[in-house]
């Protein structure tokens, strides 16, 4: 009985240092000095990629071309705005992330994300349904909208430009695993994985 109450004891320790840790985790991240560009126009695609990579590194420019070499010789490429102004798809954000050498998985709603091997992942990339805004004006109009997420100094942060700081989700993988499940309930919503090419190939970000 001794043996059992010190067992359970430990293990009570064990479980306050974890979250002892956890908080300390999240009070020592300063949101406002983490890189988040805010929405401008429809390219949330962008901001997505610049926030999920820490920099300023992406450009419009860069997402334009990706849109010609995918679509050339067209006056409406099919995969931005028929204005220009940006609304990205899916391949384009693929193309920009497989030029820095980083891969996207497709994640299958099927399966639990707690199959996620989240030691494997570069970052996340949502994308949801969302209101249209136009500067401070929001518009009745739904779209598609990207959204990145990622771990910075043991804290998952969501770093969606609608937002006016970055939003600590938690620090313990139950906290992104809960908030993955809530958001992939939706169902428009979709999620990328965003790995490197050796972690794509060999599958690593699978669990099963």
């Amino acid at each position: 009985v001794i043996l059992l109450l010190n067992s359970q004891r430990c293990a009570e320790i064990d479980h306050s240092s974890c979250v002892m840790r956890d908080n300390r985790a999240i009070r020592e991240l300063d949101v406002t000095k983490v890189y988040h560009e805010k929405q401008s126009r429809e390219l949330c695609a962008l901001h997505a990629l610049n926030n999920l990579l820490q920099s300023n590194i992406v450009s419009k420019q860069e997402l334009d071309s990706i849109c010609s070499q995918l679509t050339p010789s067209v006056a409406l490429n099919p995969h931005r705005s028929m204005l220009g102004t940006g609304n990205y798809d899916v391949n384009v954000v693929m193309a920009a992330l497989m030029s820095r050498k980083l891969d996207c998985v497709w994640w299958d709603k099927r399966k639990s994300v707690n199959s996620i091997n989240l030691n494997a992942v570069y970052g996340f990339i949502l994308n949801v349904s969302s209101w249209m805004s136009w500067g401070l004006v929001s518009l009745p109009v739904r779209r598609k909208h990207w959204i990145a997420i990622r771990n910075i100094n043991g804290c998952y942060v969501n770093l969606d430009s609608k937002l006016k700081l970055p939003e600590v989700i938690g620090s313990d993988d139950s906290d992104i695993l809960e908030f993955m499940s809530k958001q992939l309930d939706s169902k428009e919503a979709q999620l990328l994985l965003v790995v490197t090419q050796e972690i794509s190939e060999s599958r690593a970000w699978c669990c099963d």
